[in-house]
């Protein structure tokens, strides 16, 4: 980005009924474009927020950090140089190369670094952070050739190896990515020597573009796709199945296509991470499944599920795919090598991305492999995240035991428990997923920020509640999450998501029951909005209220005990360290 086409989008009025977003720039150079080209990063990522970029002070990152922790904000971006390390590794320092001025740069550069981190982890638990290493090249500062590195250089990045280590697993806060910045800025075009000395602004304004762009990705990720549904022909293996037979088809060196190898190693680590693959192909179903049980395939059959072959369209195979997974189309890509099966399938699902596997060159696979990592990448994976296929699979099963005999009967036999953990604290981070990225049973559709999730337990009486499921056909892990205000002898509800995996189980009958009984309570007030989304929800609510309004809801205990069905779970209840049947 231009920094005239930035100043163009910081000068275009925020929208009225924008919220408010204030990211902080604690930096120890002065900010000047980065400050520019940051907020216009934001104002694109966030289009209906008013966003705000607060800066800190010249030459004191540690200062700035400092009183970083008493400023409210929805996140902090922290770019290190090694002149915030020490002073003396900057080109605007006059102190000297010698051995021994060297070596005392060691020293306080690794005393610095340890200070940091002490400064970046409290400020974590105020508000997200995004570190970037340092950028910009080291001056040539020992009596080396720049060729070679000596043992002064290598002290100083095991040192800062050491920092960034150390921050690395801490919670709410994620570090840049070296190789995706090398991607968008060329080391030799980062640093503008003539700024950095007249104005200590050290970056060129690309880099300081790539910056922002990057320093952005990392600390507001979008949320992660969901599903990637697959062809195979030329995009999952090499050849046509039907013309060269299951063992004519290749991903090897030797038949020159490993970089379908490339594409299957992904999608089997994206299924090990919680992704649903599944595969739409045109072939014969007995072919393929042969096909897919080779036991070279990069692939698994534990990583996919469905399979749908057919000679119909594929926007039909991929219709009974989303069917089984039960996610919308907006949470799915689909990936062919041909552009009329791409336009086929994204005339039926406008909101599905459809991308072009480009079987005619392995450089254009591999960038789309790094971009479907962009697409699905997360921060961490949950257990929740590595039986997701499995409790698919599980619900597929269910679902044909059940229609064989009554529901209540069906239920009964489930052996299903249910545990709820009550807290004070907005500690879990798959509760903070499970709201921001489900809709078909949602409250209201809300998302949080980090920040507004910390917020809200600064409420009185704020407790969250999260349910975790399991029963004979195996665990689903926390499927739940429910944000509330206990008063007197009611209870507002302000969220309340549950995960389609989990429908047809009467799980939202029990967490409803566990809140009156927790709480003493004589009704819910719960914060209610319908959306074009959470159809599921409004099917529950609807046995309460047949009349259901378009927003808020009052439920009493008397009417919920009246309309509650039969309920078979064992509950097993959590809160503060404490257990109970």
């Amino acid at each position: 980005m231009r920094l005239t086409e930035a100043l163009r989008i910081n000068q275009q009025p925020a929208p009225s009924n924008g919220k408010r977003r204030n990211v902080i720039l604690p930096c120890g150079f002065t900010p000047l474009h980065l400050q520019t080209l940051l907020k216009a990063h934001l104002r694109i990522r966030f289009p209906e927020d008013d966003t705000e970029v607060a800066i800190g002070l010249f030459g004191d990152l540690e200062g700035n950090l400092a009183r970083a922790i008493n400023q409210p904000a929805d996140g902090a971006l922290v770019p290190i140089e090694w002149s915030d390390v020490d002073e003396r590794l900057g080109v605007r320092s006059s102190a000297g190369w010698s051995e021994r001025i060297l070596e005392d740069i060691v020293q306080q550069g690794s005393e610095k670094l340890q200070r940091l981190a002490s400064s970046l982890v409290a400020l974590t638990k105020q508000m997200p952070v995004a570190v970037i290493g340092p950028t910009l090249p080291l001056p040539p500062l020992s009596y080396l050739p720049p060729s070679q590195i000596g043992a002064f250089e290598l002290r100083l990045r095991a040192n800062l190896l050491e920092f960034l280590n150390a921050i690395c697993g801490t919670g709410g806060l994620r570090l840049a990515s070296d190789s995706a910045l090398a991607l968008r800025s060329p080391v030799a075009a980062r640093h503008d020597v003539k700024f950095d000395l007249v104005a200590g602004f050290p970056y060129s304004v690309a880099h300081a573009d790539a910056v922002a762009a990057v320093g952005v990705e990392c600390l507001f990720p979008p949320a992660p796709k969901k599903g990637l549904i697959t062809d195979v022909d030329d995009t999952l293996w090499s050849g046509i199945l039907g013309d060269v037979g299951i063992e004519g088809v290749s991903w090897c060196l030797d038949q020159h296509s490993q970089i379908y190898a490339v594409y299957q190693q992904l999608l089997a680590s994206l299924a090990e991470s919680g992704v649903l693959v599944g595969i739409a192909s045109k072939n014969d179903p007995q072919l393929l499944k042969q096909a897919l049980g080779r036991t070279d395939l990069l692939l698994r059959e534990q990583h996919v599920f469905p399979v749908e072959a057919s000679w119909s369209a594929k926007s039909e195979a991929v219709g009974r795919i989303l069917q089984a997974w039960n996610i919308g189309a907006d949470a799915v890509v689909f990936v062919d090598d041909s552009p009329m099966e791409l336009a086929e399938v994204g005339e039926k699902y406008p909101a599905m991305e459809c991308l072009r596997f480009p079987s005619d060159d392995p450089a254009g696979a591999l960038e789309l492999v790094y971009k479907l990592r962009q697409r699905f990448g997360k921060s961490e994976v949950r257990d929740e995240d590595r039986i997701r296929l499995q409790s698919l699979r599980q619900q597929a099963f269910l679902q044909n035991e059940q229609s064989t005999e009554a529901p209540a009967d069906f239920l009964a036999r489930l052996q299903a428990k249910l545990t709820f953990d009550f807290s004070r604290q907005g500690t879990d981070s798959r509760a903070f997923e499970l709201v921001n990225k489900t809709n078909q049973f949602n409250l209201n559709g809300r998302r949080y920020t980090e920040s507004d999730w910390a917020a809200y337990f600064q409420r009185p009486g704020a407790f969250l509640l999260t349910a975790s499921y399991e029963d004979r056909f195996g665990p689903l892990g926390k499927i739940a999450v429910l944000l509330g205000r206990s008063r007197t002898d009611e209870v507002d509800i302000d969220a309340w998501v549950m995960s389609c995996r989990a429908f047809s189980r009467h799980i939202e009958f029990q967490t409803l029951l566990q809140i009156f009984r927790r709480f003493g309570a004589s009704r819910l007030s719960f914060a209610f909005q319908k959306t074009d989304r959470n159809g599921p929800l409004q099917e529950f609510f609807a046995q309460f209220a047949p009349e259901l309004p378009e927003r808020d809801l009052v439920v009493s205990a008397r009417t919920f005990d009246a309309t509650s069905p039969q309920l078979f779970h064992e509950v097993i209840q959590r809160a503060d360290n404490e257990q109970h049947s």
